[in-house]
């Protein structure tokens, strides 16, 4: 009898352990069954057309849930799979503010020093391989000499995303201007990101592609991830797709930039997310300097015409920039988070400290946005993205 009560107590316990081991704990408390889960995004993928799609969803030390669907190469039929190579886009900005916070943590860069004090000339005086990329504009313009790294990462420099994007269209002779005093108003900026680059290399004497690899590609076996193309990604890379079915050439970069030369996998970069929940190879200082948040967005879109137009439509939530990533607040704790977006390519990364979960959605189709705001609602229970600060119109919307 005791016998029979003891294997009964043990299916109890092992039909128990297997029930919560296949359902995900979201940041209400409530809980998805993975069946459920993976159901809901095959939905969502079919019914906006999207040509192919990864799912990861990590805790600090384990990997919850992680699938693709869809196609590596629609015209090709080949199957997209977790482990194939990514263009990263703008994801690469906040690993490159991990370095970046790993040289303060050595006391090889200040935060709040001014970037000209680490050069011995005027920045406007360096050259550059492309044109677009000098500093020369600067030269009639003193506020540069107040940009910091700080301002870099939390995207206050005052500079545009690109000079040569204006409202006219494409112009690489556009001027780089300074479009508001340094650090007094978030807008997204890749030149100020590449501006601390230059300077970074300059103080290490390296460039970021070493720093990368010392710092986060080797310490976290992120062994198919670089900013520049490598021979290993020739047989396992994916095809961006844009519109109906068309492909589209995949670039194979031989520049580092730190604003979007990175590389990666959807495996990989779930790594890079679940060290910063636990919080690994930065002490607990810089990690809380890295996620705080340094300046509330007032803008009422990131893009487009509304970059410049002031509202208080996100203070509820309280959007906010910190150094590398953006923050908003829920119920339930902070969400920290970051985009990546060019032709082709549509991916966001998101987690909760607190909660001690993450999600990392990387997709090779310029139409996967649309179901990002539905693919949080149902993944973490997260109804509080501002999807519409990121232009994320949702496909049936």
């Amino acid at each position: 009898m005791v016998k029979i009560q003891y294997f009964i107590s043990l299916l109890i316990l092992i039909l128990s352990f297997n029930t919560y081991s296949q359902s995900i704990k979201r940041i209400d408390d409530t809980a998805i069954s993975l069946e459920v889960l993976d159901s809901e995004i095959e939905r969502l993928k079919d019914a906006a057309n999207v040509h192919g799609l990864t799912i990861s969803i990590v805790t600090g030390d384990s990997i919850l849930f992680q699938k693709a669907y869809g196609f590596r190469n629609i015209k090709e039929k080949q199957p997209l799979s977790t482990s194939h190579n990514f263009y990263a886009a703008s994801l690469s900005k906040p690993l490159f503010g991990f370095i970046v916070m790993k040289l303060v943590e050595t006391g090889m860069i200040n935060l709040d020093k001014p970037l000209i004090e680490y050069l011995d000339r005027p920045l406007y005086t360096y050259e550059f391989p492309n044109d677009y990329e000098n500093f020369k504009d600067l030269e009639t313009d003193k506020r540069y000499e107040k940009i910091t790294a700080r301002m870099c990462l939390s995207h206050t420099t005052g500079f545009p995303n690109w000079r040569y994007i204006g409202k006219s269209g494409i112009d690489m002779e556009r001027p780089l201007n300074i479009e508001f005093e340094p650090g007094s108003f978030y807008s997204y900026s890749g030149e100020g990101i590449q501006l601390l680059q230059f300077v970074v290399e300059q103080v290490t004497k390296k460039s970021l592609e070493e720093l990368a690899q010392d710092y986060v590609f080797k310490p976290l076996e992120m062994n198919m991830t670089s900013f520049i193309w490598q021979e290993k990604f020739d047989t396992n890379y994916a095809i961006g797709h844009f519109k109906k079915r068309k492909t589209i050439k995949r670039r194979k970069r031989n520049r580092e930039y730190a604003a979007g030369s990175m590389d990666t996998t959807p495996e990989d970069y779930a790594k890079f997310i679940q060290a910063i929940l636990a919080k690994r190879n930065l002490n607990t200082t810089w990690y809380h300097e890295f996620l705080k948040p340094q300046i509330r967005i007032e803008s009422k879109q990131q893009f487009g015409k509304n970059r410049s137009i002031k509202t208080t439509e996100n203070d509820d939530i309280e959007l906010s920039y910190a150094l590398g990533f953006g923050t908003y607040k829920t119920p339930f704790g902070t969400a920290i988070f970051k985009e990546g977006h060019m032709k082709g390519w549509e991916h966001y990364a998101i987690f909760y400290p607190n909660k001690n979960l993450g999600m990392v959605i990387m997709s090779n189709s310029s139409n996967a946005e649309s179901i990002f705001k539905e693919l949080l609602e149902i993944s973490m229970a997260d109804k509080w993205m501002p999807w519409y600060w990121e232009n994320y119109i949702p496909y049936n919307h």
